[in-house]
């Protein structure tokens, strides 16, 4: 046997296995690339989504305050005479607001010599759920509204009188509140949410 001959372990690689080989990584980097962005679109649609849960628990949290503290106060009109009802119960797409009322409660930290009571209003405006506080209860000055979340792309409304069942109007009254009030919104990003909240038991 000839010693100068190389042996087969010192072979190099064929052009045919680097190109298999170069393809192989390319491959393996390609789908390491689409996991990575995959990866990182879903954590934008997370984050997406669980800003707009905040958004709707902030909301929430805001309407179950203010209805739980719903009051038998009649306000004044501009012209100093009272209103017909004590709380306002409209539908989705009305001109008017979604609910009117006087709630107690009103926060007073540097306990100024004022009232604690509060006139709120809650509208849906172009797919806005907006709230508005008054300053003064029998002000005829509309208050600023501030919206609490948006993305509505439907909503419905149903009241429960005391006594009775559930229906989509509100028949008013001086000396009534509604004993509940339901609230459907199809939000973006969340979809359909139904709620509901307990106003206090008021007897004239």
């Amino acid at each position: 046997m000839n010693a100068s001959q190389p042996s087969g372990a010192a072979r190099g690689f064929t052009l045919l296995e680097v190109m298999v080989s170069l393809a192989l990584f390319g491959l393996i980097a390609a789908a390491g690339v689409a996991v990575m962005a995959y990866a990182v679109d879903s954590q934008g649609v997370l984050r997406e989504r669980m800003g707009r849960l905040g958004e709707f628990q902030r909301a929430r949290a805001l309407l179950r305050a203010d209805l739980s503290q719903a009051s038998l106060r009649l306000v004044r009109r501009s012209d100093g005479s009272p209103a017909r009802h004590t709380f306002i119960g409209g539908r989705p797409g009305e001109s008017g607001p979604l609910f009117g009322f006087v709630r107690h409660g009103r926060e007073n930290p540097e306990a100024a010599p004022r009232t604690s009571l509060e006139y709120v209003e809650y509208r849906i405006v172009d797919g806005r759920l907006e709230r508005s506080a008054r300053a003064a209860v029998d002000s005829a000055q509309p208050p600023a509204a501030r919206v609490l979340i948006d993305g509505i792309t439907a909503a419905r409304v149903a009241y429960l009188p005391a006594g009775e069942g559930w229906n989509d109007g509100w028949r008013g009254g001086s000396t009534t509140l509604p004993a509940a009030v339901e609230l459907e919104l199809e939000l973006d990003a969340i979809g359909t949410v139904r709620q509901r909240f307990l106003l206090p038991a008021m007897t004239p």
